[in-house]
């Protein structure tokens, strides 16, 4: 049965689109942790590589450590570039925003928000300083300023074949895409499949990619899911026992010389 990494089976229904492709490329906006409840992982293990932007020090670094092909950024992406206040959740890094009604009702659950400036740049300059011209697909996880992110992508000259998008209101969960969807469709996108939590469009160019998406969103039980297995190194049963044994060694024949004295 294939794992999934992601919150809502974001990966595995993108690769009913993409399940033909070896390679290929994403950008992922939020990429939060390069494993847990990540989008782009298993496109990644299946040799795909792709840009992450991740305002968060910490899991920047981890991005980096164990995904080297990707170019990872250390920073924002918004409407026009310059200089933003993020506002970093401790332990709940995945509601850190550049929002602060949102950071302040996180806040209000009783989490640690620290806030701190961080640089801004575009997508579309991105693209242009990575030379940046096919993408696969686009993922935008921002805890509220998706639409800032799109604004500046761009999406006349960089057309990823599909974009998701986070489509609900941190905490409250009610429906947001009215903030964002009037920047993708007049780009000739369409929108092909919803599920629940995500809303995902595909270019009208090759608008025969949304028939790949199932009518409903696939059943949680249809695929394994990486919290119902333990570590992987230490469960021989694992999808990725193998792949953890090897980053383990890698890790360790790294490390200097240690002193028993």
């Amino acid at each position: 049965m294939p794992m999934s990494y992601a919150q809502r089976l974001e990966d595995t229904h993108l690769d009913l689109i993409f399940a033909d492709q070896a390679t290929g490329f994403y950008i992922d906006v939020g990429g939060g942790h390069p494993v847990a409840d990540n989008v782009s992982l298993h496109f990644y293990a299946k040799g795909w590589r792709g840009l992450v932007i991740e305002p968060q020090a910490r899991l920047a670094a981890i991005h980096r450590a164990l995904r080297p092909r990707d170019i990872v950024i250390e920073g924002l992406v918004g409407r026009e570039q310059g200089e933003a206040l993020f506002h970093q959740v401790a332990r709940f890094h995945g509601f850190s925003t550049t929002i602060s009604t949102h950071a302040a009702a996180a806040a209000e659950l009783g989490a640690n928000v620290e806030a701190s400036h961080k640089p801004v740049t575009t997508l579309a300059k991105l693209c242009e300083d990575h030379d940046i011209t096919m993408i696969d697909f686009l993922k935008v996880d921002v805890e509220g300023a998706e639409a800032d992110v799109l604004a500046g992508a761009d999406l006349a000259r960089f057309r990823p074949r599909v974009i998701i998008v986070e489509a609900v209101a941190p905490g409250t969960m009610a429906p947001s895409h009215e903030s964002f969807e009037p920047i993708i469709l007049p780009h000739n996108y369409v929108l092909a499949f919803e599920d629940g939590l995500n809303r995902f469009y595909v270019r009208a160019e090759e608008r025969g990619l949304a028939a790949r998406f199932p009518a409903q969103p696939l059943a949680w039980d249809s695929v394994d899911h990486l919290y119902d297995h333990g570590r992987a190194a230490e469960n021989k049963g694992h999808v990725d026992h193998a792949l953890a044994l090897a980053l383990s060694r890698g890790f360790l024949a790294s490390l200097p010389e240690l002193s028993l004295d």
